[in-house]
C-alpha cells in the first residue's frame, strides 16, 4: 500500500503510516474491515498543547496552534523530562520540548462510530512514556479499538506545588488531551461519545483523578483502572517537598525561579530528592516512605478531594490490581525474602491503618515472615485497597463497577516475582513479546499467561464496547470478582483479610506528622 494515511485534524493535517495488524488470537466482539484488510493506520507524535516552555512553563496546557501544509506523524514524541529511581527513557533527555503528544493507532480511519481507548501510562507519577513497546497498541486497535496513547508532564514539571502555577498540571494535560480526543477522534474512524480512559499505576491514579475532577466529567463514558495507587499529598506536605526541592537547586520554591532551571536538571533534582526521602521520615511520614516525593496534591481546586471521598458521578468502571503488588518493589530492591521485623515494623506503624492495624496485620497472617508482614501492608495501602475503595466509590455513586484480581505469577526467576505489579499491562496489550513482558513473562510466554492475556484483552475490547468485560458487576454485598489465573473464576473478593482490617478506615492524603 503506497499511498500513506493522512487525516484532516482541527490544527492541520497529519500524515502517519499503515501498519501490519496483529492478532494473537480472533476476537468476536467487533470486527471491522481495514483497508486492504490487514494494516492498521498509526499516527504518531500529534501535539495536543503546545510545547510547555518559556512562558508557558508551569502553566495550564495551551490550545495547540494551527499549521498549514501536511505535518508528518511517523515518530513518537519526545520523553518527558523523567525522574528515577529508574526512568524510562532517562538517556533521550533531547533539547526537543514539543511534551504534550499523543499517538493514535486505528483500525480505519474511514469508518465511523469505533469504541476508542485513552491510555494513561504509568510510571510512579515521575517517569514513563507513551511509547513504551509495552503499550503496543496493534492487537488491541486489530481487535476493533481506536486506541490513543498520551504522554503527560511527570514528576516536578506536573506535580510540584509551586506559587504562581497551577496544581496538578499532569491532570490539566490528561484533560487538554481528553478535549483533542473529543474534537477530532471522529476523523480517525472513533466515537466521541464512547471514549474510555484507562491507565495502570500512577495512569490508574490519574483516571481515578479524573473521576473526581469537574472539568472532566462528560469527556469520557469509561473507565479502566489497574492497580490504583493511594498516594496523594496534602498542600502543606507539598509545600515543604518543593522548599526542598529549590534548595537542591540552590533557588526558591516559585515557578518563576524554578522556571530559570533547565527541566532536565529538575527531573534530576527529584531523582535525588527521592534518593533522599529517608532523612525526611520525622517529618513527611508515608510519603517519606513510599519513594516518591512528587504526587498528586489534594488541593481543592484543581484536585477536589481524594478520588474515594469526592466522586460523585459514577461510570461505568473497570478495576482491579494483581495479587502480589509489592512483590516487584522487593525484589528490584533485592530485599525479598530478607527484610527485619524492625523493617517489617516500621512499614506497618506508616501504612497500617490506625487504630489497631498493625496487629490486626500479625492476626491475620499468624506465623507470617517479616518479609510477608511487609508486602502484605505494602500491597494493601498502595493499590489494593485503593482499587478497591474506587471500585465501591464509583457503585456508590451510581455507576457500575467489575473488579478483578490478577492471580497468575510471572514465571520467571523462579517464580519470586508472583502476580507481581505491571504483570497485567503486557497481559492486557497483549504485548507479550516486548522486552519487558519477557523478562517477566519468559520467551515464549507459558500457555496460561497466553490465555489469561487472550481473556485480560477480550475484556478491554468487549467492555469499551458495551460497558461490560464479561463477569457480573461488584456490589457491596456479593463483592464478585474475576480472579484471573490458569482457571479463571469469577469469586467473592479475594482478600478478605485487607478488606476487614481496612473496613471503616478512610484513605486519607499524605501529610505532615
Amino acid at each position: 500500500m503506497s499511498e500513506q494515511p493522512v487525516v484532516r485534524t482541527t490544527e492541520g493535517l497529519v500524515r502517519g503510516r499503515w501498519e501490519p495488524r496483529r492478532e494473537p488470537e480472533q476476537h468476536s466482539e467487533q470486527h471491522h474491515e481495514q483497508r486492504g484488510g490487514r494494516e492498521l493506520a498509526v499516527f504518531r507524535g500529534i501535539r495536543y498543547a503546545q510545547p510547555p516552555v518559556g512562558a508557558l512553563r508551569f502553566a495550564a496546557p495551551a490550545a495547540p496552534e494551527p499549521w498549514d501544509g501536511v505535518r508528518e506523524a511517523v515518530a513518537f514524541g519526545p520523553v518527558v523530562p523523567q525522574s528515577g529511581p529508574m526512568p524510562a527513557g532517562s538517556g533521550e533527555s533531547s533539547e526537543d520540548t514539543d511534551w504534550l503528544t499523543l499517538d493514535v493507532c486505528t483500525p480505519d480511519p474511514g469508518a465511523a462510530g469505533l469504541p476508542v481507548l485513552v491510555w494513561i501510562h504509568g510510571g510512579g507519577f515521575m517517569s514513563g512514556t507513551a511509547g513504551d513497546p509495552l503499550y503496543d497498541p496493534t492487537a488491541l486497535a486489530s481487535a476493533g479499538l481506536v486506541v490513543v496513547a498520551v504522554n503527560y508532564r511527570v514528576g516536578a514539571e506536573g506535580f510540584a506545588l509551586l506559587e504562581g502555577a497551577p496544581a496538578n498540571r499532569a491532570f490539566l494535560d490528561q484533560i487538554a488531551a481528553l478535549h483533542w480526543v473529543r474534537r477530532n477522534i471522529a476523523r480517525f474512524g472513533g466515537d466521541p461519545a464512547r471514549v474510555t480512559v484507562a491507565g495502570q499505576s500512577a495512569g490508574a491514579g490519574s483516571v481515578a483523578a479524573l473521576l473526581a475532577m469537574d472539568p472532566a466529567r462528560g469527556l469520557f463514558r469509561r473507565a479502566v483502572a489497574h492497580s490504583v495507587p493511594g498516594n496523594h499529598c496534602t498542600p502543606a506536605l507539598a509545600a515543604e517537598v518543593t522548599a526542598e526541592l529549590a534548595k537542591l537547586l540552590g533557588t526558591v520554591p516559585t515557578a518563576a525561579a524554578l522556571a530559570e532551571v533547565h527541566p532536565w536538571r529538575l527531573a534530576s533534582a527529584v531523582t535525588e530528592l527521592n534518593a533522599a526521602l529517608p532523612d525526611h521520615v520525622a517529618r513527611w511520614g508515608r510519603l517519606a516512605r513510599s519513594g516518591i516525593a512528587t504526587v498528586p496534591v489534594v488541593d481543592g481546586e484543581v484536585l477536589p478531594g481524594s478520588p474515594w471521598s469526592a466522586l460523585t458521578a459514577g461510570v461505568d468502571l473497570l478495576v482491579g490490581h494483581t495479587r502480589d503488588e509489592f512483590r516487584l518493589f522487593s525484589v528490584l530492591s533485592g530485599r525479598h525474602g530478607g527484610f527485619t521485623e524492625e523493617e517489617a515494623r516500621r512499614m506497618l506503624k506508616a501504612f497500617a491503618p490506625t487504630p489497631g492495624g498493625p496487629d490486626a496485620y500479625r492476626s491475620a497472617l499468624p506465623g507470617a515472615t517479616p518479609s510477608e508482614l511487609l508486602e502484605a501492608v505494602g500491597s494493601d495501602a498502595l493499590f489494593r485497597v485503593p482499587s478497591l475503595r474506587l471500585a465501591e466509590a464509583n457503585a456508590a455513586a451510581g455507576g457500575t463497577s467489575y473488579l478483578f484480581e490478577l492471580a497468575l505469577p510471572a514465571p520467571a526467576l523462579g517464580g519470586v516475582l508472583g502476580a507481581c505489579h505491571g504483570l497485567d499491562v503486557p497481559l492486557a496489550f497483549g504485548s507479550l513479546d516486548s522486552p519487558t513482558a519477557r523478562q517477566s513473562l519468559g520467551d515464549p510466554p507459558p500457555p496460561e499467561a497466553v490465555r489469561v492475556s487472550a481473556e485480560l484483552r477480550r475484556a478491554w475490547v468487549r467492555f469499551a464496547t458495551t460497558g461490560d468485560p464479561g463477569w457480573p458487576a461488584f456490589d457491596p454485598d456479593q463483592q464478585l470478582t474475576r480472579v484471573l489465573d490458569a482457571r479463571s473464576e469469577t469469586v467473592r473478593y479475594p482478600e478478605q483479610a485487607a478488606r476487614r482490617i481496612w473496613a471503616g478506615h478512610p484513605l486519607t492524603a499524605y501529610d505532615l506528622r
